[in-house]
């Protein structure tokens, strides 16, 4: 009992902390200061991240007719307002669907048969011009808002190309995509998208090729978001590649080659004025460089692991694998997506000291997540995967249907490309 009164009392010093004032004849009269509380402001990647942890599912497309893997997706750009813009979706079955932004009702299909489809892209200037390339040698793009199954365009490449990555720059002046290795060649092919709505269906032939900088199948080619002439691309040869393609010939626009020490499976840029290049590899690694310091005696290298289930674990919820990488512009942060087989999604936050889990995405999907796509301006998430299912994830949301669906995974013949890296295979610059 003594002890507890005199916690007590120390607790209510500390609580009202008297203030004495004297008065005259030296009397004491005590006022209790209020209490003080402090409040601590979030920082904005504090507040990003518990936006990003805070996601719940807001919308399920309907099950299509014919299930399929949903293998990559991206988001039109609303070039008027009220309206709400377009959701693409390449499918494991050679085909693009397209949704409704905002309700996610599917709208329509285009077949780009034969030949697997190799990622889906909105223009930037447009929003119904969609592309995708082909394994079949051609990049194709369509207008939405046409219901013909007829392409505005088509982009042909060399008879022997088998078209597996592609990208089209900023400004949409330029297409490129990467090839599968055929015997001894592999190319990055280029052509001019210039008019593409003004001589529908008329094959355009490249304007040329890189040929020189990779020795095996180029899985993924990215342009850089604000500065149209940069690209980077990423083989599984183990190097991400970033070229000028203002330059006069190969040599001179390759800028920089980074060497991941494995297959690379995802790049993207990230960092102030994305100056920065980042990539993930099929054995679940993650390499990230700044390209800032290629003039400087500074390691380009901000970090690197080799396998990313190692260091990032949730609470009865490993990490099988990863989908890809965003970096958020408000927060200036990098972000990684990941997940488990039954299709459980995790947030990881990336920094120069390593790598730390956000949160986790239970209760959308049954099956493995294959593709996500990211919408800053809502602060939305959107992924397909394995069990047919097109989900969008918003903060706080709240879904009006209760209903789980069943798991829909299905047998795919779709499977990474993956190649034994040569770890002899050096860098030619830095």
């Amino acid at each position: 009992d003594v002890i507890a009164g005199f916690l007590y009392a120390i607790l209510i010093l500390v609580v009202f902390h008297p203030v004495v004032d004297l008065i005259d004849n030296f009397n004491l009269t005590y006022k209790y200061a209020p209490l003080i509380i402090i409040t601590f402001e979030m920082t904005a990647v504090e507040k990003v991240e518990e936006q990003l942890a805070s996601l719940r599912i807001a919308k399920r497309s309907a099950a299509g007719e014919e299930p399929a893997y949903l293998l990559d997706i991206d988001l039109s750009l609303p070039a008027h307002p009220g309206n709400s813009g377009f959701v693409a979706v390449s499918c494991s079955n050679q085909s693009i669907r397209v949704y409704n932004r905002e309700t996610l009702c599917f709208l329509r299909e285009y077949s780009s048969p034969p030949g697997a489809l190799s990622g889906v892209r909105f223009a930037h200037t447009s929003d119904s011009v969609v592309f995708s390339a082909c394994s079949g040698g051609t990049v194709k793009c369509w207008d939405v808002r046409a219901a013909t199954q007829k392409p505005v365009q088509v982009f042909s490449g060399y008879p022997s190309n088998v078209f597996i990555s592609f990208d089209i720059s900023c400004s949409d002046l330029i297409v490129c995509a990467g090839t599968e290795k055929v015997e001894q060649d592999t190319f990055l092919v280029f052509w001019d998208a210039r008019g593409i709505t003004d001589c529908a269906s008329s094959a355009k032939e490249p304007l040329g090729v890189y040929s020189e900088s990779h020795n095996d199948d180029i899985t993924k080619i990215c342009f850089h978001p604000t500065e149209p002439n940069l690209v980077v691309s990423g083989s599984t040869d183990g190097l991400v590649n970033v070229f000028d393609i203002n330059k006069g010939n190969e040599d001179d626009a390759l800028i920089s080659t980074c060497n991941s020490d494995s297959s690379v499976s995802f790049i993207g840029w990230a960092g102030k004025d994305y100056k920065q290049v980042y990539c993930l590899t099929h054995d679940e690694g993650f390499c990230w460089w700044d390209t800032a310091q290629l003039d400087t005696e500074e390691p380009i290298t901000l970090l690197h692991v080799l396998d990313v289930r190692d260091l990032v674990c949730a609470e009865n919820h490993s990490l099988h694998y990863l989908v890809g990488g965003l970096y958020h512009e408000k927060a200036e942060k990098l972000f990684l997506i990941g997940g488990t087989s039954t299709g459980n999604i995790h947030l990881i936050s990336c920094g120069t000291d390593g790598l730390s889990l956000v949160g986790t995405l239970c209760g959308g999907h049954s099956a493995t997540v294959r593709s996500f796509c990211w919408n800053l301006a809502d602060e939305a998430l959107l992924t397909g995967g394995e069990d047919a299912q097109l989900l969008l994830w918003k903060p706080g949301a709240v879904e009006r249907s209760l209903t789980k669906k069943a798991s829909l995974k299905i047998a795919s013949s779709v499977q990474k490309r993956v190649r034994v890296h040569n770890s002899s295979l050096k860098s030619r610059k830095k």
